[in-house]
């Protein structure tokens, strides 16, 4: 066996689980990362995973990864940019235990991410909301679910990966009523709730009667809705909306795309972009930055403040006898 396998288990075992305490999603990342780079390692040299060595996967073979993953598999930049992350993140930790690579490692981690463009954020109008909020059938069981789920997302702004792991203890309704919310990297914070929020989330409850650590939003055999479901049941009820509100048609509705109505929601209402980013969970602002580009209000409010076309320049004049006075010193 070489140094890789032995390197690459201690990464995930003593790196990731015991030191970082990774999630297990960023696990299941990685996991994937390194399946796709071992067997097209393999293709490229002939060698079974477990007979790798660490300077097999040097930075033309990496790179030749990469590509392999945008022209073969349909990648999106963003995605490869993930991936490159994971190497990354491995190679750090290979470059402690294994100086004698230090060439190779530095090669490695010298590829650099890829630029890509970003999508424009798309968002909900207020006539929308109110048509997909009415579309689930609230005569069911399934429809008054859905439709609180709905409102919760749209009111909160959660992540698809948050709602799932939501549990009926996590609900407070009383004063100051909020959702506890696990986000990314288990970092825990409280998202309040509006008194129309709380009361389809109080009636929920009542007919829910579940105990406190079952999943707020169950399937009819008490289970936690999963991502795949929760993103099938908004296209659904979009789809049924559409037909009473026809701009829908022109937009792709996801659970993100609730999220993004919540923080445009925030942003029309004069809500600053620190705040948006506690209450989205972001860890940087420079991420909740892209609703202040989105927003067309703040765009009409700097056109207001320029001057009219074929204005003369004026002369700045002070205010203020006493700003005068300090003016000319």
């Amino acid at each position: 066996m070489s140094l890789l396998a032995p390197t690459l288990q201690a990464f995930f075992t003593e790196r990731l689980v015991t030191q970082r305490n990774a999630s297990p999603q960023t696990i299941a990342a990685y996991r994937d990362t390194f399946k796709l780079l071992l067997c097209f390692a393999r293709e490229q040299t002939g060698k079974q995973p477990f007979e790798l060595d660490i300077d097999d996967l040097d930075a033309p073979l990496v790179g030749a990864f990469l590509n392999h993953l945008q022209q073969q598999r349909r990648n999106s930049p963003r995605t490869r940019n993930a991936r490159l992350a994971a190497i990354h993140s491995f190679y750090r930790f290979a470059a402690l235990r294994h100086p004698e690579h230090a060439h190779t490692i530095a090669r490695v981690m010298a590829i650099p991410t890829k630029r890509h463009e970003y999508n424009t954020v798309s968002y909900l109008d207020l006539d929308e909301i109110k048509t997909l909020l009415a579309a689930p059938d609230r005569d069911t069981w399934l429809g008054r679910r859905d439709h609180t789920l709905l409102i919760v997302m749209i009111q909160t702004g959660v992540r698809v990966s948050e709602l799932v792991g939501l549990r009926v203890r996590d609900v407070h309704l009383g004063t100051g009523a909020h959702i506890q919310v696990t986000g990314k990297g288990r970092k825990q914070r409280a998202t309040p709730l509006t008194s129309q929020t709380v009361a389809v989330v109080r009636a929920w409850l009542n007919e829910r009667h579940g105990q406190p650590d079952q999943p707020l939003f169950p399937t009819r055999q008490g289970r936690p809705l999963s991502r795949y479901t929760i993103s099938t049941l908004v296209s659904k009820h979009a789809a049924t909306a559409a037909a009473n509100c026809p701009s829908l048609t022109a937009k792709r509705v996801t659970p993100h795309t609730l999220r993004h109505t919540n923080a445009m929601l925030l942003r029309a209402s004069g809500v600053d972009i620190a705040t948006i980013a506690l209450w989205l969970g972001h860890e940087s602002t420079q991420t909740t930055h892209i609703y202040e580009h989105a927003d067309p209000a703040l765009k009409e409010q700097a056109i207001a403040r320029t001057a009219p076309l074929g204005t003369k320049p004026g002369r700045y004049r002070p205010s203020d006898t006493l700003i005068a006075f300090l003016e000319s010193l």
